[in-house]
């Protein structure tokens, strides 16, 4: 149902702008995809969310691992359901797990500090972690990338030792834990995908 809308658009776009090669087209395709896909997805979600009564914190989940997510990259599954299942898993089920468990102060400082151990090594070795559809090719961009995610991952976590609501805290702690483990070649293994700068050989500085 998404593809024949995509290609459908795909074509209209393509029969108002001729210029348009197979190459251009396939890449506005794979973005219509990506647009059109997040519609369902974030319905089912908040539908999903509100059924389990974490409708709120899910949305407060939504946007606290947003900038992180979106500097550090991470796996795309390929089918439109495995995604739909990972983005409920992700936003409701970690809000809802969030409620369960209390931590001591002790024992979160320890938590959150091998977190941010364990993610600035991953970010060292992955992030930006792109894909074969959406590579980052240019060294600055990828540059770039990589220390907004060590910036957006550490004010984070940082933040999570302070906020005095306990679910809220453990939201963060848990979303950028399992964020950073999207972006692990062992995430990519599992879900057969390939980054993109492995795909397409050497970064460079001209290739934007």
């Amino acid at each position: 149902m998404i593809d024949a809308i995509c290609n459908f658009l795909t074509e209209r776009i393509r029969k108002e702008m001729p210029d348009i090669d197979d190459e251009k087209a396939e890449v506005i395709n794979y973005g219509l995809q990506n647009i059109v896909g997040e519609i369902p997805k974030i319905f089912i979600m908040l539908a999903v969310a509100y059924i389990l009564k974490v409708f709120w914190i899910s949305l407060f989940t939504l946007i606290v691992i947003t900038p992180y997510k979106s500097v550090s990259g991470g796996v795309h599954l390929k089918s439109h359901i495995g995604c739909i299942i990972f983005t409920n898993l992700f936003y409701c089920l970690i809000p809802f797990v969030s409620q369960l468990f209390v931590l001591s102060i002790e024992l979160k400082y320890i938590i959150v500090a091998m977190i941010w151990i364990f993610g600035m090594v991953m970010i060292k070795l992955y992030a930006p972690a792109d894909t074969e559809n959406v590579p980052i090719l240019s060294k600055k961009d990828r540059k770039r990338n990589k220390i907004l995610s060590y910036v957006t991952f550490s004010i984070a976590l940082v933040a999570s030792l302070f906020i005095k609501d306990n679910t809220l805290s453990n939201i963060i702690i848990i979303s950028y834990f399992v964020q950073t483990l999207t972006i692990t070649k062992i995430a990519y293994r599992l879900a057969k995908s390939k980054y993109g700068y492995e795909v397409y050989g050497n970064t460079s500085e001209e290739t934007v």
